[in-house]
């Protein structure tokens, strides 16, 4: 059984014959699942060391993925003569036919990027895009556009591609719960992430989301309108058999030995029996969970947490045992 097959296995509980394990950051070779995505439009040339096409400028100060550190539309005004990238611009996407003919054997995501609610407070700035939300939804809505309408762009030219799957990251949780109102997400993002799910799975393709803190509020909306991988980083935060009494066997799972603490100051027979708790408790006996591994160094992880989480999801072979 291949990697792609034994992902598509999981993700459709289809009996797996074992646990698949996609790798975020290095270790390329021990994964399951490949993403790549966009490239910058050819000819671009930042204007300064970190400057996107979007405009903003992105910095970091440690190990970390760092965050802009401007915001182009951060004064209302330039709403009138910004001008987004171009998703059909030249040169985005001349590099994926020969590494998707390199990687046939594997889960292959094409990664839409940082998306959604994300992006668009890049642009604006975070409490900009808040206000917005609330006191201005026209204004909200046309940066919205921006964003949603590059992301059409790029999702209609890659379901044209041999990926598996389209995925989406857009962290939307505190440590408490959702960044807005739930019903203010549901009127706006609801239908906006729907519209682009429908377009993946019209396409033959799965739809992979990732968003981080504690999103429980939304869930059940990701899963009615199409998310096929929930791919969810601190289990932990939602509880992890709250998770698997709600959702286990409506949606299929990647998640990662939590990132808070676990993974950075658990011991080793810690981590192998906390790997072995989620697939046993979010998938069930034909599927449903895939292990999430990465290097997080940069927050205080040992480099044998590290091995020993990978060696954990790469020993899990039976599925749902608590049943």
């Amino acid at each position: 059984m291949t990697s792609k097959e034994l992902v598509l296995r999981a993700i459709e509980f289809c009996d797996p014959s074992r646990v698949p394990v996609s790798y975020c950051n290095r270790d390329f070779a021990a994964s399951d699942v490949l993403c790549h995505g966009a490239a910058p439009a050819a000819g671009f040339v930042p204007s300064e060391p970190g400057m996107t096409e979007w405009g903003y400028v992105w910095r970091t100060l440690d190990g970390t993925m760092g965050q802009p550190a401007t915001h182009p539309l951060a004064d209302a005004g330039a709403l009138a003569t910004y001008r987004p990238p171009d998703p059909d611009a030249p040169g985005r996407h001349d590099h994926l036919p020969a590494w998707i003919d390199a990687n046939r054997d594997r889960f292959l995501r094409y990664g839409v990027g940082i998306t959604g609610f994300n992006q668009a407070s890049f642009l604006r700035g975070f409490e900009g895009l808040l206000e917005d939300l609330v006191l201005d939804p026209p204004q909200a809505a046309r940066v919205l556009d921006y964003v949603f309408d590059y992301e059409n762009g790029l999702i209609a030219q890659a379901v044209n591609f041999d990926f598996d799957a389209i995925a989406f990251a857009d962290d939307w949780g505190t440590q408490q719960g959702l960044m807005i109102a739930p019903a203010l997400w549901r009127e706006v993002f609801r239908p906006r992430y729907a519209a682009q799910f429908a377009a993946v799975h019209a396409a033959g393709k799965k739809v992979w989301f990732h968003s981080c803190g504690n999103v429980w509020e939304i869930l059940p909306d990701l899963i009615d309108i199409g998310v096929d991988v929930l791919e969810l980083l601190q289990p932990d935060i939602f509880g992890v058999e709250r998770l698997g009494d709600a959702f286990r066997g409506t949606v299929c799972f990647c998640c990662a030995v939590d990132h808070q603490r676990r993974a950075v100051s658990a011991t080793r027979a810690e981590i192998f029996a906390y790997a072995r708790r989620l697939a046993d408790t979010l998938s069930t006996p034909h599927g449903g969970f895939i292990g999430y591994v990465e290097d997080y160094a940069c927050l205080g992880m040992p480099e044998c947490n590290y091995q020993w989480i990978r060696e954990a999801f790469h020993s899990l072979q039976g599925l749902g045992v608590r049943d």
